[in-house]
């Protein structure tokens, strides 16, 4: 695994210092920001189920329920019968009465004075008092009792705050006022006065329905007095239709003074301690800094021990009234293990399995290497050689190979690729001729596994660079691999630049040009499978080129040769008229069909280019929107090419279709640059996916990415009924392939769809 820490140093994105960077930056504005206010408090909810515990006893309530509507009359009672609740209370001989009830307003003089009166005949008689309520003209003022009722009895704070669950996690100690603390209504039931203003957290773990509760209406009738002599009695609203109803976070709604009793229970259980987000944090951030350290199964077990840390140790911690926020260290400690694992999901799609070599995915993605010389080797009896061995024996194999191949200076990286298949790139200027005849005469001295000789035949294919992309340089070296074995040959170039060049290339070229005007070019069309509907929904024209003398040439050669030498134009436009007049004739005798044309990017210098499409749209009579360009040799794009005329292709309503998808030019640069309404997924990705998981991985993230961004998948190289499958369950919308159809004449095109609709029709 030398290979991927030496990735590792000399990229920078993938160094974990990185990773730990950007998680304790966003960790910090994660808490600076309270984002995870909600799952904090629900993560707390949980926790006071797991340390739920009963009140003291030591406070009951007397609650104005639907009883006592009933019996004693509507609400609000006359004060005169409130004083009867009063003195009833008073009569049990409680050890303090605390009214969760203000009575600011003056009603009836005869009606307050029995109330006054009331309390001046009880004793340690506390009522409400709510600081900076209900703006008048921008104004806030106090709530609070009567003066006359004042002036018999004790003012408790009401006020607290709530956060958008309307939820009450933390009440103040005391309200100031001037030079004065006014306690709150929990402090004045806990009898625990500070004279400090500083809030605290509630211990929600207190069940409200431990608390025990009566009915005003039977504690005026005189029932219940053992039960409230020496204790804390609490007055409040309890019938729902009351109002005064918010949530007790993990409990549900309850009536707003259940809120002051649990606080009360708080500071009776021994002095709240806040500690805040900071422990957590710094908590998360070492254990992070000590993970990265690690690899492996190590880094797994440190992440998830961390997280049951930060999970677990506030429920022990609550159990002794101490409370910490964890989700910023939670969000640290996930940043870093999702990062890990995609990291360690990367190195897994980039490496063979078997022997821990970059794989042939790794090259493609392998910047370093793009402007260096290319050599593939092929073990030719690679096959024979392995099914006789062990997997332990086949990395053996493997390793031996590779050793032999880096022999040099010139060579850091192997990559190997399936059934024998090894690439490398040395440095430019090397002696190409001299480094493999060196290397094939390493191979002449077998290999030796478990003490048995195994003759290894190998030969070798070079390209020498041509600005191509890596994976279709890959693809040129690989046939040059195979041409050097078919003709016996230790190794054979295959070098694109000549094109430039040779003769034979220009007069292919010359040739090309005439035999698209004496007829000799025709357009083929491959059918494209609507996967929702399971219908032909267009097809893509594909130019073929069958010569007098040699018949047919291969579209690889000439169109690659055209694109190369600035030649595309001729053949493109002969192709254009070509698919549209047949689109046209499709549409006509058989309903709706789209057809999709190659566009090379290097013609995209041409601003006229939206008019001739037009042009050539108008004299067959197609509906714009039936045609796809499928824009193709992308690396034109990387060196500055105008896109200005795919968005007028746009606007004439023509689709663009980004074509080979995930190969060439960087995709996000793409993505960025073309005006694309359809991806195209290179068939290499979708052949192989069953077999390796990184184009699997390649093939599901395209899809998701393409329809997050409002646009259509096309699959292409579907070759059997499993890969279709595995579209559909994907849900790729598109797939061509020799499973959906080859490639036909537009006749052949034609009765396969008039076939199709008399299915339909039966």
């Amino acid at each position: 695994m030398r290979w991927l820490r030496r990735k590792d140093r000399e990229r920078k994105e993938s160094r974990p210092t990185r990773l730990l960077g950007w998680a304790i930056v966003l960790g910090l504005l994660f808490a600076l920001v309270r984002a995870g206010e909600y799952p904090e408090d629900r993560l707390r909810a949980v926790r006071n189920h797991l340390n739920e515990r009963p009140a003291s006893g030591e406070i009951v309530m007397v609650g104005i329920d639907e009883k006592s509507l009933r019996e004693v009359g509507r609400w609000p009672w006359p004060r005169g019968r409130y004083a009867d609740l009063v003195d009833a209370i008073d009569a049990a001989r409680p050890k303090q009465q605390v009214h969760d009830i203000m009575f600011p307003d003056r009603s009836d003089p005869a009606q307050d004075r029995l109330l006054a009166a009331s309390f001046a005949r009880s004793s340690n008689v506390t009522l409400a008092y709510l600081p900076r309520a209900g703006a008048q003209q921008g104004v806030y003022e106090d709530v609070q009792p009567l003066p006359e009722f004042r002036e018999h009895t004790g003012v408790g704070a009401i006020a607290l705050q709530y956060n958008y669950a309307n939820e009450g996690w933390m009440l103040p100690l005391g309200t100031e006022r001037g030079n004065s603390v006014i306690p709150s209504l929990a402090t004045v039931l806990a009898q625990r006065y500070s004279g400090r203003s500083e809030e605290f957290r509630v211990n929600y773990a207190f069940d409200p329905a431990s608390i025990k509760t009566f009915s005003a209406a039977d504690v005026i009738a005189g029932r219940h007095r053992e039960a409230l002599r020496g204790k804390t009695v609490v007055v409040g609203l309890a019938a729902e239709r009351l109002g005064d109803q918010f949530m007790l976070p993990g409990w549900g709604k309850m009536s707003g003074v259940y809120i002051h009793i649990i606080g009360a229970e708080t500071l009776k259980a021994g002095k709240p301690i806040d500690l805040g987000w900071i422990p957590a944090f710094l908590l998360a951030t070492a254990l992070v800094c000590l993970t990265i350290k690690r690899s492996g199964r190590q880094q797994i077990v440190a992440l998830v021990s961390g997280m049951a840390a930060l999970l677990l140790l506030p429920a022990l911690l609550e159990r002794s009234q101490i409370f910490a926020d964890v989700t910023p260290g939670l969000f640290v400690v996930s940043w870093v293990g999702i990062g890990l694992l995609l990291r360690n999901a990367k190195r897994r799609g980039l490496t063979n399995a078997i022997s821990g070599l970059p794989n042939l995915n790794a090259l493609r993605r392998a910047s370093t290497e793009r402007d260096r010389p290319l050599i593939v080797a092929r073990v030719v009896n690679y096959a024979q050689i392995v099914s006789t061995l062990t997997q332990a024996n086949e990395r053996n194999l493997v390793e031996q190979v590779a050793a032999r191949l880096k022999v040099g200076s010139e060579v850091a990286t192997v990559y190997q690729g399936d059934e024998g298949i090894f690439a490398w790139t040395v440095p430019p200027g090397t002696a190409i001729g001299h480094h493999v005849e060196a290397l094939a005469a390493l191979f002449r001295s077998p290999a030796k596994i478990d003490g048995r000789p195994l003759d290894i035949a190998i030969t070798f294919g070079v390209e020498i660079g041509s600005g191509r992309s890596l994976s279709n340089r890959l693809n040129s070296a690989l046939v040059a691999a195979d041409e050097a074995t078919n003709e016996g040959l230790r190794w054979k170039y295959h070098d694109p630049e000549r094109l430039k060049d040779a003769d034979w290339r220009l007069s292919l070229l010359s040739q090309l040009d005439d035999a698209i005007d004496n007829g000799q070019v025709w357009v083929a069309y491959q059918p494209q499978l609507d996967l929702r509907s399971h219908r032909i929904r267009g097809a893509e024209a594909l130019a073929r080129w069958t010569h007098p003398e040699k018949g047919p040439i291969s579209p690889v050669e000439f169109v690659a040769a055209a694109e190369q030498n600035d030649r595309i134009e001729k053949l493109t436009m002969f192709v254009l008229d070509k698919a549209v007049e047949a689109a046209a004739r499709i549409n006509k005798e058989h309903g709706p069909f789209d057809m999709a044309v190659n566009l090379s990017a290097r013609m995209l210098g041409d601003k006229s280019l939206p008019s001739r499409v037009r042009a050539v749209l108008d004299k067959h009579g197609l509906d714009p929107a039936r045609l796809t360009l499928e824009l193709t040799e992308t690396a034109a794009l990387a060196n500055g090419a105008d896109t200005s005329p795919l968005f007028g292709l746009k606007d004439l309503g023509v689709r663009v279709s980004i074509d080979d998808y995930g190969t060439g030019l960087s995709t996000l640069d793409y993505l960025k640059k073309v005006p694309a309404s359809e991806i195209k997924i290179d068939q290499s990705f979708v052949k192989s996916m069953r077999e390796h998981r990184s184009d699997l991985v390649m093939v599901q993230s395209t899809i998701a990415l393409a329809h997050s961004l409002g646009r259509t998948v096309v699959a292409e190289g579907v070759e059997n009924r499993e890969i279709l499958d595995m579209l559909i369950a994907m849900k790729c919308e598109v797939a061509q392939g020799f499973i959906v159809g080859r490639p036909s004449s537009l006749n052949d095109l034609a009765k396969r769809l008039n076939g199709e609709r008399k299915k339909r029709a039966a």
